[in-house]
């Protein structure tokens, strides 16, 4: 799915929220609301009168790793983005040319046996690619404790749209939960940054209820938007029970990103009764797949070619996205990590929203 739409670049969110004005926190960015192809404006901290009493959130707890290194490859620099731990303790990696400003951009290829120099003393050989005729992502045996590395010398991953490199807190959910292996996500699961404790305070106590999972999310393809490679999850029993049993009952299903629809429709048999399950999936949810548990799903804003629009398309329909896209476009909503976000709901689903404090901002 490609939207036949253009996002202007004065439209990509430079700085978080927080840092836009005085006074301010993560929650302040803007919540589009479509239901169906209907569609309405609001701040973010209004998401509780969009929701109802029984439905349940599913949020990734994955946290952010400080995914990027310097390093040399003979006399060249190079910047190294950490993007998977495999089972066998190698690492996925991706290579790229620092830009002089900061980020990054594409570098040609790669070569099994390259020897990267990292700080520190450690370095990585680049071993095979990760899938086959995909040059991007690459195997590599890193000689050093790759978090250890990461702590001390790594950085979060920015891309050229933002304005500046930020600290690593400014890239965790409130979710995020530290994995004891040392692993997380290359990328922060960005459609759960707007949380804040407050916040979930508020709808825990207008009854929605939350189910943790967890997906480390590897290094997008920024450039090529390819589909997302096997990642690694796990949906733990209780979730499992608390999904099935919401659903039983009458409640909605939201997934909080298109991470967490990953994981949980990874557990969801043919039946549709979500299992606890973990490992590696390949899942690539599409409108000929489908879904099989979500109901809905708030995510960011994504690029018109982005792989994850056809995700978006699978729980909502063409129309709605194209509709919301449109809207987001002419209302000038903010893209990218630190942008507003998009509550994607059944058409017709139960009782009106609370529309108060509703604004077109």
């Amino acid at each position: 799915m490609t939207l036949a739409v253009q996002v202007p670049d004065e439209l990509s969110a430079r700085v978080p929220a927080e840092q836009r004005g005085p006074g301010l926190d993560r929650d302040a960015v803007r919540l589009l609301v479509s239901r169906g192809t209907s569609v309405s404006h609001h701040a973010f901290v209004e998401l509780p009168g969009q929701l109802r009493a029984g439905d349940l959130l599913v949020v990734n707890t994955s946290s952010t790793l400080a995914a990027a290194v310097d390093g040399r490859v003979g006399y060249a620099r190079v910047v190294v983005h950490f993007s998977t731990l495999g089972d066998d303790g190698r690492w996925a990696v991706e290579l790229r040319d620092p830009d002089g400003r900061g980020t990054t951009r594409v570098r040609a290829g790669g070569v099994a046996g390259t020897r990267v120099r990292l700080p520190g003393g450690a370095g990585l050989v680049l071993e095979e690619p990760l899938a086959v005729g995909g040059p991007r992502l690459w195997w590599a045996r890193v000689d050093g404790q790759v978090p250890a590395l990461l702590r001390e010398y790594g950085r979060p991953i920015r891309y050229a749209y933002t304005e500046r490199d930020q600290p690593l807190s400014v890239y965790q959910t409130v979710f995020a939960l530290p994995s004891r292996d040392g692993a997380g996500s290359a990328e922060m699961p960005s459609a759960s940054r707007p949380f804040t404790a407050r916040l979930v305070a508020e709808l825990v106590s207008r009854g929605v209820q939350f189910a943790p999972v967890r997906l480390h999310t590897g290094v997008a393809s920024a450039e090529a938007h390819e589909p997302p490679y096997p990642e690694r999850f796990a949906v733990p029993e209780a979730s499992a029970r608390l999904i099935n049993a919401v659903r039983a009952g009458g409640g909605r299903v939201v997934a909080v990103g298109t991470t967490a629809v990953r994981a949980v429709e990874s557990a969801a048999g043919p039946d549709g009764v979500v299992r606890a399950a973990g490992g590696w999936t390949d899942l690539v949810v599409t409108p000929a797949r489908g879904v099989r548990v979500v109901d809905g799903l708030l995510t960011g804003l994504h690029e018109p070619e982005a792989s994850h629009l056809l995700m978006l398309e699978a729980v909502a329909g063409r129309a709605a996205i194209d509709r919301g896209y449109g809207e987001a476009l002419r209302e000038r909503y903010l893209w990218h990590e630190f942008g507003d976000v998009h509550l994607l709901l059944p058409d017709g689903s139960g009782t009106e929203p609370h529309t108060e404090h509703c604004s077109r901002n």
